[in-house]
């Protein structure tokens, strides 16, 4: 059998992907400061989208090459996974962060009667949240598709998720995320994101996941 050595043009490993900008004067948020922001955007989230292309060029050529290791590709299929997860976890964050932290909508509603009154879920969240402080990970706020469940999820790294869970509120617990700002204070910089959270942001993921795959 011939051997490809020269990486093959697939889009799944087009290798083509772009950071977005921040949706927001990153400036101009209560309690998280510029300095912050701009870090986090830089050196971890546009880090992940130029790693994800570096990993997707590697696959390609990899995937031509017959005598290419599995083990070593198994490597390459977890860095894409990991890639993958702190893009995308990294762009809910940020486009979740901007707004003048009111609940509204009819997520509001869909809250409380999973967890009883909204009070009970933002509890459960905060906890879930700061159970992750001092380590690294991700609290999030997920529909399941597969069950119509609303849950807050607890992720150790951008690879840990709920099967069919789909994020409509994303918080970044890594200390990259707060130590400039709040050192190892977790707790105050929870409570600025609260204060900076967009719910409308959050009301439309909620209502177009929920139009598409909750009967």
């Amino acid at each position: 059998m011939t051997v490809e050595k020269t990486p093959l043009q697939l889009r799944s490993f087009a290798a083509a992907h772009a950071a977005i900008s921040l949706p927001f004067d990153a400036g101009k948020l209560p309690g998280l400061s510029q300095r912050l922001i701009q870090s986090h955007w830089e050196n971890n989230y546009i880090a992940s989208v130029k790693g994800l292309n570096i990993v997707e060029a590697r696959l390609a050529a990899a995937l031509g090459d017959d005598a290419f290791p599995p083990i070593v590709y198994g490597t390459l299929k977890r860095e894409e996974a990991l890639r993958t997860g702190s893009i995308v976890l990294h762009e809910h964050y940020f486009a979740n962060l901007g707004g003048n932290g009111k609940p509204g909508g009819t997520v509001v509603a869909a809250l409380e009667s999973a967890f009883g009154t909204h009070a009970l879920w933002e509890r459960d969240f905060r906890r879930t949240a700061l159970s992750l402080s001092g380590a690294s990970g991700w609290c999030s706020l997920t529909l399941n598709t597969h069950t119509g469940a609303l849950q807050n999820v607890w992720a150790s790294d951008h690879l840990h998720a709920v099967a069919c869970g789909t994020p409509l509120l994303v918080l970044d617990m890594y200390e990259h995320a707060y130590q400039i700002d709040y050192g190892a204070s977790a707790a105050d910089y929870i409570d600025a994101c609260f204060r900076n959270f967009d719910w409308a942001e959050v009301e439309r993921r909620y209502r177009r996941t929920s139009a598409r795959h909750i009967a």
